[in-house]
């Protein structure tokens, strides 16, 4: 498949903010005019979402849908469940080219459980459901993470409608886990971040906590709640406490 070097793509310019080899000038020109502090948040992001996942797989899932997945950047969500149930099943989804690409790294799965990967968009819920239902038992709880992904979609996409309907399809007990990016603790540097990806031609669309909460309507937020991305903990010592360009939550469908 075609990977088009002439435009930047959101999984690349984060691959790039976390230290990764798999993106291209177009996507480091975008990353080297973000704020400085972009790298340390992007980090702190993907921190979130390990302990997140860590803590659902104690907890007894083991069915993960993991939708706009990324460049791989170990460790992955699947070698962080699996090592904690190994009988894990992971169904990794992204429309980059190149995560195809690296697509293997992220099926090295654990002899007992299983991973897949589909190349598709958010904007297609069906066609991920359908074809997520070929690897998951959707009669037994599933994890949806949506991790700084939805920031991505305009309101004219309705980001909200989408996340209903991957979470309609969903049992009792399932979970999301989401992380969307904010501008709330950094008003300051908000013209700066929406002017680097404006002008690779990514739409980017901020929101704030108010904006962020509908993504959780109808569900049991776990605690501590809606919190930004340094303040979600459930296990072990306290992350460092610091500003973040992320809010982040947990919340059960009930």
């Amino acid at each position: 498949m075609h990977i088009d070097t002439s435009k930047p793509h959101p999984a690349r310019v984060y691959d790039w903010l976390l230290g990764g080899k798999d993106n291209y000038p177009v996507d480091q020109r975008i990353g080297e005019t973000l704020p400085e502090q972009s790298r340390r948040r992007a980090a702190r992001n993907r921190e979130f979402m390990q302990r997140a996942s860590a803590w659902l797989a104690r907890r007894g899932i083991d069915q993960f849908l993991d939708i706009g997945t990324g460049i791989p950047t170990e460790p992955n969500l699947h070698q962080i469940v699996q090592a904690i149930r190994p009988e894990s099943r992971i169904v990794y989804v992204d429309n980059d080219p190149i995560v195809l690409r690296h697509a293997e790294a992220l099926l090295v799965s654990t002899p007992e459980g299983a991973t897949d990967y589909i190349h598709a968009d958010v904007r297609q819920p069906q066609a991920i459901l359908d074809h997520a239902r070929e690897r998951l038992d959707f009669d037994r709880p599933v994890a949806l993470s949506l991790i700084a992904l939805m920031h991505f979609l305009p309101d004219t996409e309705d980001p909200y409608g989408l996340t209903r309907t991957l979470l309609a399809a969903l049992p009792s007990g399932s979970y999301l886990v989401l992380s969307h990016g904010t501008a709330d603790q950094h008003p300051d540097l908000r013209q700066q971040v929406e002017d680097a990806y404006k002008k690779g031609t990514i739409p980017l669309r901020m929101r704030t906590r108010a904006e962020v909460e509908p993504f959780f309507t109808g569900l049991e937020l776990v605690a501590p709640g809606l919190v930004f991305a340094t303040e979600w903990h459930q296990e072990g010592p306290a992350p460092e406490q610091e500003r973040s360009g992320f809010y982040v939550g947990v919340g059960r469908v009930p």
